[in-house]
């Protein structure tokens, strides 16, 4: 657990990526406070004017044009919230949800949502008191806001809905007991500010952001592993190379593959060699991989805006004394981004096949077929890369964009929606079928480097291979191969490799 002053819109990828990884005791920055009680008394002298706004007084999505009397306004609210908790299918994970409400809390804090800050702070005690809500994953389509998501974590304090508390799932009423908090009855606006947002797109989106890191670094070993495996060049990694290129991503990925590769026995022991040129997965890991790093580091500056941003409908202004109804809450920017991340997370994991490939056809790599003695009597790592060509095919049916997809809701009111959600959502599955490719490379590459003893790789490149032995042994004849790829993956997933990595890579660390 950690502790976290929050200032609003101030939020780095560090500060995001711990809250998603651990529990936080999260305070508000003093200097928010004002801003929060002004929106507050902002809405509350637009309805003593009389005036007519959107989400006030007024009904929702199609319904905008029905003006609602004074005395039902607090029922309005309440109803918002108990009819758009229509989410379906898996819960949320514990730290999805404990992200998605600091990411709401950030969001309302900044002053322009119209809500006291006695609901914001009922938000707080929640988090602290590590009282998630449950929140169904389906049923967002990214516009007006994630909706159902937001609607789910909003009913528990109104005493409704349902909570996990230590892993157990209580009543919404329950957990407000153990956070000492009382159910909220929720003044103008209130209901629609906690709904309208990007919240659940952004924080499925920042997961599959740390996760696409992890696996980046850990691709960047496994590869290196492979290059050292199969005696491969390294004229591919020169900087004169890339430097021509301009492409600034790329510059830095060789250096990261440079400073693995550096200092070599293997390298001293094929400098001679006839080979000319390597195979592609090989050969252009710098070229793919840095492409596929300008795509982190796009949606990395991207999801850091957004997670900083009101998107929230309507907005005050309370320097003009105005309510205005905009768009902030269509996460366009989030199914782009998250898009993006699903080619750079396919590619690498696509890559990371083909190298599998080459090592075990010992006609390419001169390595004993399919990494094993004995072969016919053992099978090795043979169908182990037929698990990584299952993995890297499913990857590509993932990758098809969810932003250009859009179906029309609220009787065709809403009648373009980002699919962010989803966009953000699929993340985590196809960042777990790219850990197990790298799993099973790494297993792959660190066996062909042993089969080159007494020859040693570079120095970190042994540190890397010591951690994979530490948990999993030579493979010296057939034995049941899944645990070895589990304890690999939760190696990657740990984020292990991070450190091999250029600093350069690393986003969020």
């Amino acid at each position: 657990m950690f502790k976290l002053e929050l200032k609003p819109g101030h939020l780095s990828l560090k500060q995001m990526r711990r809250v998603q990884t651990e529990s936080v005791q999260l305070t508000l920055s003093p200097d928010c406070l004002a801003k929060i009680e002004a929106a507050t008394a902002t809405v509350r002298q637009v309805i003593a004017q009389g005036r007519v706004v959107y989400g006030v007084n007024t009904g929702f999505g199609l319904l905008a044009n029905t003006h609602i009397p004074d005395e039902d306004l607090k029922q309005l609210q309440r109803s918002i919230v108990l009819s758009h908790a229509a989410g379906v299918g898996a819960l949320m994970d514990e730290a999805t949800v404990r992200l998605l409400m600091v990411l709401k809390i950030n969001s309302l804090a900044r002053g322009y949502s119209g809500i006291r800050l006695k609901v914001i702070e009922a938000l707080i005690t929640l988090v602290n008191a590590e009282i998630y809500p449950c929140i169904p994953q389906k049923g967002s389509v990214g516009a007006s806001g994630d909706l159902a998501p937001l609607a789910h974590m909003s009913t528990v304090l109104l005493g409704e809905g349902e909570v996990l508390y230590h892993g157990e799932r209580l009543p919404g009423r329950k957990g407000l007991e153990i956070a000492g908090l009382e159910p909220c009855t929720l003044g103008p606006k209130e209901g629609l500010a906690l709904l309208n947002g990007t919240q659940a797109s952004t924080a499925f989106a920042l997961e599959g952001l740390f996760a696409a890191e992890n696996l980046f670094a850990a691709a960047i070993v496994s590869g290196s592993l492979s290059v050292e495996a199969a005696l491969a060049s390294r004229s591919p990694f020169d900087p004169r190379i890339h430097q021509i290129s301009g492409h600034q991503s790329r510059i830095d990925t060789a250096t990261a593959y440079r400073k693995l590769l550096d200092h070599s026995q293997i390298e001293d022991s094929h400098r001679a060699c006839e080979s000319v040129q390597d195979p592609y997965s090989l050969r252009c890991q710098p070229q793919v991989m840095g492409a596929c790093l300008e795509q982190l580091r796009h949606a990395a500056k991207v999801l850091r805006t957004e997670a900083n941003s009101v998107s929230d409908n309507p907005l005050v202004f309370i320097e003009e004394n105005d309510i205005l109804s905009g768009g902030n809450f269509h996460a366009e920017p989030v199914a782009m981004a998250a898009d993006n991340m699903a080619l750079a997370i396919a590619e690498i994991g696509a890559l990371a096949e083909r190298r599998i490939a080459l090592l075990i056809d010992s006609n390419l790599s001169k390595l004993p077929p399919f990494l094993v003695e004995k072969g016919g009597l053992n099978s090795g790592f043979m169908i182990a890369q037929v698990t990584a060509a299952a993995l890297a095919s499913e990857n590509k049916s993932y990758a098809h964009p969810a932003s250009v997809d859009s179906l029309p809701t609220s009787a065709n009111q809403e009648d373009h929606v980002s699919m962010a959600t989803f966009a953000a959502r699929r993340l985590g599955e196809m960042a777990d079928n790219t850990a197990g490719i790298l799993a099973i490379e790494l297993l792959a590459a660190c066996q062909g480097v042993d089969f080159r003893a007494p020859l040693k790789t570079s120095e970190l490149l042994e540190q890397a291979k010591q951690l994979l032995r530490d948990e999993v042994p030579f493979y010296d004849q057939d034995r049941y191969f899944a645990p070895d790829i589990e304890k690999a993956i939760r190696l990657i997933q740990s984020g292990r490799f991070a450190p091999f990595a250029s600093t350069a890579v690393i986003l969020s660390r």
